[in-house]
């Protein structure tokens, strides 16, 4: 059996300070995000701006969050590039590091085609033979992995999840169909959380579970043990927020977010900026309507 992670798995952001990363501030995430209910944690994806963090400051975050958790909850560490080579070097580093499978991007700029993108999954499964996620994320690679690719990638043994991100139900329902169990479908959108678990999903890979780890991990409980009304609730009380967090690209608002929540400085790497004052007021009152005190 393959493994599984239901549930929120929140995608951590990663504070900075002065231009390094803010370990203090990253362990007091990992133990907040523990304490309500996340049920597990993805540092160094598009989120923790893995984009601007070199090689080393890369598995640094990983390693952080590895000893922080201290096996409470599983780790899955972003790894992904559009080189094959440096996606295998930086998911053997992960392993090394100690975390419990990685999540990869799909190859971006190159535009490779389904069978490069199958080849690109399988060399590193094999090179590594550790457990992974794929990242269907077209509108930030520009290239999308079919389903009958991703029904091909399930048949390895270690490729064991996806990460959903095309937007689109009518894919996820195709991509279910065709790999059923051999792979567990994470949404990739926290507006589209409660549908795709309605049609087979195990959960989502979360930006919003950063700044309300609990409500969120609590409504996506609710929806995978089928109490659809408290899960409903819980999702349309927390949509407005989740709205607000996309009002700019991410992570750019929930780092705001989280630096008006106290927990690190609204600091991002160029060419990221900070959020612009309409959007960040719009943010501000998303977050006091569901009780934040900011």
């Amino acid at each position: 059996m393959k493994l599984r992670f239901p549930g929120s798995l929140t995608a951590l952001i990663t504070p900075f300070r002065a231009g390094a990363i803010d370990e203090e501030a990253l362990e007091r995430i990992v133990e907040d995000q523990i304490a309500n209910g996340s049920a597990g944690l993805v540092p160094c994806g598009s989120t923790g701006e893995s984009a601007t963090m070199s090689h080393d400051e890369h598995l640094e975050v990983v390693r952080i969050v590895v000893r922080c958790a201290r096996g409470r909850v599983p780790i899955i560490a972003g790894t992904g590039s559009n080189s094959t080579a440096e996606a295998t070097r930086l998911t053997l580093g992960a392993r090394d590091a100690g975390a419990t499978a990685a999540l990869l991007i799909s190859p971006y700029y190159n535009r490779p085609t389904q069978e490069g993108l199958y080849q690109h999954y399988r060399h590193i499964a094999e090179a590594t033979h550790f457990p992974l996620i794929v990242y269907n994320i077209p509108s930030r690679t520009a290239s999308k992995i079919e389903a009958t690719t991703l029904a091909r990638l399930a048949e390895l043994d270690d490729i064991v999840g996806l990460k959903e991100a095309t937007g689109s139900l009518d894919e996820v329902q195709e991509v279910i169909r065709r790999c059923g169990d051999a792979l567990a479908v994470y949404s990739g959108d926290d507006a589209l959380t409660l549908p795709i678990v309605a049609v087979g999903g195990a959960g989502v890979i979360s930006v919003v579970g950063n700044c309300v780890p609990q409500q969120w991990s609590e409504a996506v409980h609710a929806a995978l043990n089928g109490d659809w009304v408290t899960a409903r609730r819980l999702h349309y009380g927390l949509l407005p927020l989740i709205r607000a967090l996309f009002l700019e690209v991410n992570p750019i608002p929930i780092k705001a977010a989280m630096a008006m929540l106290g927990y690190c400085r609204d600091e991002l790497r160029l060419p990221l900026v900070p959020m612009s004052d309409g959007p960040r007021a719009v943010l501000r009152d998303a977050l006091r309507a569901v009780g934040a005190q900011v």
